[in-house]
Formats: C-alpha cells, sequence, structure tokens
C-alpha cells in the first residue's frame, strides 16, 4: 500500500474507533495478530484488549468528539496527533461519574502491513485527564 493509502487507514482508526466507538472497525483494519504496545494495565495486547479499551472507553464517557490535528507516514508507519474530548458519564477505572468534560491528547504510531494495522504505539496525557476529573490535583 502506498504511503497515502496507510494514512488513509489510520485516519479512519481514529475517527472510526476512538471518535465512533466502532469495534467493527477494528476487525477490518486491524489484523488478528495484532500487537498492541501501549496496553493498558490488566487488558491484554491484542485486538481483543484493544476492544476492551474501546468499550471501557465509550461506556464511561458520552458526547465523545476525536478530531486528528496532524498525520505523518514514512514507509510502513503513520503518526496521528489527536484530541479527544468527551464527558465523564459512566464509571472509569474505578472513577464515579463526574459529568466534567474531558480534553485528552495523545499520539499514536501504527505499523501498517497489507493493509492492516499490525502494531501500535502511543503516548496520551492521562495525568492531565485525571487532574480535569478532579482524581489528581491541578499541577503548581
Amino acid at each position: 500500500m502506498s504511503i497515502e493509502q496507510n494514512k488513509g487507514l489510520a485516519r479512519r482508526s481514529i475517527e472510526d474507533v476512538w471518535g465512533k466507538g466502532s469495534l467493527d472497525a477494528i476487525d477490518e483494519l486491524y489484523a488478528t495478530d495484532f500487537v498492541w504496545h501501549w496496553a493498558l494495565p490488566g487488558m491484554a495486547p491484542d485486538r481483543e484488549g484493544y476492544k476492551q479499551c474501546v468499550t471501557m472507553n465509550f461506556a464511561a464517557f458520552a458526547d465523545v468528539q476525536c478530531t486528528l490535528e496532524d498525520m505523518v507516514g514514512e514507509g510502513d508507519k503513520v503518526v496521528g496527533r489527536w484530541t479527544w474530548r468527551a464527558t465523564h458519564k459512566g464509571e472509569y477505572m474505578g472513577i464515579a461519574p463526574t459529568g466534567k468534560q474531558v480534553t485528552l491528547t495523545g499520539i499514536n504510531i501504527m505499523r501498517i502491513v497489507g493493509g492492516k494495522v499490525v502494531e501500535e504505539w502511543g503516548e496520551m496525557d492521562n495525568l492531565g485527564m485525571m487532574q480535569q476529573l478532579g482524581v489528581v490535583p491541578p499541577s503548581g
């Protein structure tokens, strides 16, 4: 696949999976032997663990908006920088619903082979989100 095709697939992942909570998109876009290098504690670092994480997030947060801010592709890798906004309406990792709106930023690196995401790495501002939820005091 071309870099532009890989970028299109990565865009769909960010928009459909993290913007809409589509588990079907995971089945379509992610390889069966997908490796999730930044799996959350207690979640398998595979496609099923990834689905579990998406399900958990969409059960806990409503009014989700995921915006792809930047995207760069080279070789078989695509990097996406995104902003995720939502309202905390359900329990999230033991945190009771707060009704607060949160903004989470992050970066994903996807390796794409044969039209499927085979590996993914990422970083996101979990501390900032916990501060917005009131679980961790603000810095300063």
